[in-house]
């Protein structure tokens, strides 16, 4: 008798697609940042909603993948997709954190930029999730990211450098430095979500 598999459930793609969401939302939080007379502890709370409803979001694909006979692709790259989307939201939480819990008033203007890549880089992911399910168009994805992620590297340290040259107190710079950092993981984490989806596309392809 030939064994009958359960159709492949395609709500994975819906939900990958709203935990990208959740990043392009909260990519718009965080730039409230650079915003004047933004009350920061109010987006502090503000963002760790957003971060609580992604959390949300990942515990329901864990919970499908694990009752799930059946995935649209390997399991464990679902496991890592979804985590790796989490490290984003947790990142760019933990910057907004940083500069509350800081008592940060001016941020150094390279900030601008990596937030600029940061939202650059939310709009592609979002862009990008609802077309795993064709695997179709999504080189285009995946090169943008990393010129994205270069962009942000160099920004990154262009900051540090102007945060070392002694304009900034030691104690200023290291705040700095702790929020600059966050930004800096948050960019190097949406270069890790493509370049798992560029593995997935190898494999599926």
């Amino acid at each position: 008798m030939a064994l009958r598999f359960k159709p492949v459930d395609t709500a994975f793609y819906t939900l990958l697609t709203t935990q990208a969401g959740h990043l392009v939302d909260g990519a718009g939080l965080l730039a409230e940042l650079l915003d004047e007379g933004t009350d920061r502890a109010a987006l502090g709370i503000r963002m760790r909603e957003a971060e609580h409803q992604a959390d949300e979001t990942t515990h329901e694909i864990v919970r499908r993948v694990n009752s799930t006979f059946v995935t649209p692709f390997d399991r464990e790259d679902i496991y890592a997709l979804s985590s790796a989307l989490d490290d984003v939201m947790d990142y760019m939480e933990e910057a907004v954190d940083l500069v509350v819990l800081y008592e940060v008033d001016v941020l150094p203007s390279g900030v601008t930029e990596q937030i600029e890549v940061i939202q650059r880089c939310a709009e592609l992911t979002a862009d990008s999730m609802p077309r795993l399910q064709s695997m179709k168009d999504l080189e285009e994805y995946w090169i943008e990211i990393n010129r994205l992620e270069n962009t942000g590297d160099k920004s990154f340290r262009r900051i540090l450098a102007k945060l070392f040259s002694g304009q900034y107190e030691a104690l200023e710079v290291l705040k700095l430095k702790d929020i600059v950092e966050s930004l800096e993981q948050a960019i190097d984490a949406f270069e890790k979500v493509a370049n798992i989806i560029e593995q997935i596309h190898v494999k599926e392809s």
